[in-house]
């Protein structure tokens, strides 16, 4: 870029490694615990020596910081790209302006304000207690204060005065979670929908700052008289108590103990039709939506948007190749990078040192159950023996879920009358449109916005029509 020409926001927000990935984020809820240093000199110092280390080119000592399971996903040579790339776009660093700590949903995040030659920009360091980097960004000064401190404008298609909310409880005993229902107005009986996350330590709303798509698709789906309910993922409420848990750890922990209390709490509300339960599973919760419905043949119907059907191991390395080579544009360095995701995918399907694998050496430092857990499970296959109708959403520009996946659950439920198939040009993994159509990227989270009115609008269609019919 040359001097004297304004920076746009999206030529400099750049993920280097962090949260933006949903399959990141599981193995980081399972292998670190989310606590964060609490002496706050400390973390400031580590996060302004980084800063200086990149600054002077020695990325292997900044790659010496990295939390284990990210050094994979962020070599030596991805820094230097990363780094270098933002150089020639706003020159050498001059000198480090304040450094500030900031609370965030995925945890304290050491600000550190830097002035290049021709703009100002934040480095985002995000610290475990052993004081490894588990997240990093380089962003516009000022976003991600801005990102926690933006007050959610609702969605047009979104009418407060159609619905009112109710806070309620999931589950019993040990692993009680919090949750919101959104009710229409009058006296039902309505159908319901049971909102499902994606992956990580994810609030109700599945709040990715600025954005909340749970909070978008409740608000727009109760306007048009359906009942929602969202609720705080177990990861999320109870993160310190489930480390002890990390080596036993699977989905069914996770993610499907918990939706199916879920669906039996909808069941008991005077105003919910207990017949006209759905379930809307988003990423890993439509990947895992089958086995939701298989659990519970009474779910009158399941919605997945960004499903994947691919095995886990390989989603991943197609994603991370992806993430790579936007800042590591060489393919034969890249595949080098590569190299140690790719064997640990395939060690990931071998069933004979699976098991006794140490996490260490699996991707992501996920431990072994958690992968023999999904080995067992092929999505499609138990689509296949549903009866339940489903729905399945893509967003064109989706490059964590794809086209790919889309083309497996199409082929295997080519048969079945009762299931829909809709592809959404334009549309990133979060169902929002993404400047110029073009692939999402990972910086594409970080832009305001909501989901789709059309994709609201079909969903609430979709399950106005089925809701009609008693179940079969």
């Amino acid at each position: 870029m040359r001097s004297g020409k304004s920076i746009r926001k999206e030529q400099v927000a750049h993920t280097l490694i962090g949260n933006h990935n949903a399959h990141v984020r599981t193995a980081y809820t399972i292998i670190n615990v989310p606590r964060f240093c609490h002496e706050k000199g400390y973390t400031i110092d580590i996060a302004q020596q980084i800063v200086t280390q990149m600054a002077h080119g020695d990325y292997a000592a900044v790659e010496q910081h990295l939390a284990g399971f990210i050094k994979p996903l962020l070599p030596v040579e991805a820094l230097r790209a990363s780094w270098q790339g933002i150089e020639q776009q706003v020159g050498a660093l001059q000198e480090q302006g304040k450094t500030s700590v900031v609370q965030t949903p995925q945890g304290l995040v050491q600000v550190v304000t830097c002035v290049f030659e021709r703009a100002r920009l934040d480095v985002n360091i995000t610290l475990n207690d052993a004081g490894e980097i588990v997240a990093l960004t380089i962003t516009p000064v000022g976003t991600v204060q801005q990102q926690v401190n933006a007050t959610y404008e609702p969605p047009s298609y979104a009418q407060p005065e159609r619905f009112h909310e109710q806070e309620v409880q999931i589950g019993h005993g040990r692993w009680v979670l919090p949750g919101t229902l959104s009710i229409p107005q009058g006296e039902g009986p309505f159908a319901a929908v049971l909102l499902v996350h994606g992956s990580g330590p994810q609030d109700r709303d599945e709040t990715l700052p600025p954005n909340k798509p749970f909070r978008d698709l409740a608000w727009g789906l109760a306007s048009q008289g359906i009942t929602v309910l969202r609720y705080e993922k177990r990861t999320k409420v109870y993160t310190a108590q489930l480390a002890s848990e990390r080596d036993t750890l699977t989905v069914k922990e996770e993610v499907l103990d918990d939706a199916l209390e879920a669906v039996t709490l909808l069941r008991e509300q005077p105003k919910i039709d207990a017949q006209q339960i759905f379930v809307l599973g988003h990423s890993l919760g439509g990947y895992l939506a089958p086995r939701i419905g298989a659990a519970d043949p009474q779910i009158r119907g399941l919605i997945i948007l960004a499903g994947s059907a691919r095995p886990f191991e390989e989603v991943i390395l197609d994603q991370m190749t992806y993430v790579l080579s936007l800042s590591m544009p060489d393919p034969v360095v890249r595949q080098q990078q590569l190299a140690v995701l790719k064997q640990q995918a395939e060690l990931v399907k071998d069933p004979t040192r699976l098991p006794t694998a140490k996490a260490s050496d699996l991707p992501l430092g996920v431990p072994a159950a958690y992968w023999l857990d999904l080995n067992a499970y092929q999505p499609e296959q138990v689509a296949q023996t549903l009866k339940q109708p489903m729905l399945f959403l893509l967003g064109g520009s989706d490059y964590q879920v794809t086209q790919e996946d889309f083309q497996i659950w199409q082929d295997a439920l080519a048969g079945c009358s009762d299931v829909q198939f809709l592809l959404y040009p334009g549309l990133s993994h979060l169902f929002m449109p993404v400047e110029g159509g073009q692939k999402a990227t990972p910086a594409t989270y970080t832009v305001a916005g909501h989901v789709a009115e059309e994709v609201v609008n079909e969903i609430g269609s979709w399950i106005k029509r089925y809701s009609r019919f008693s179940p079969t």
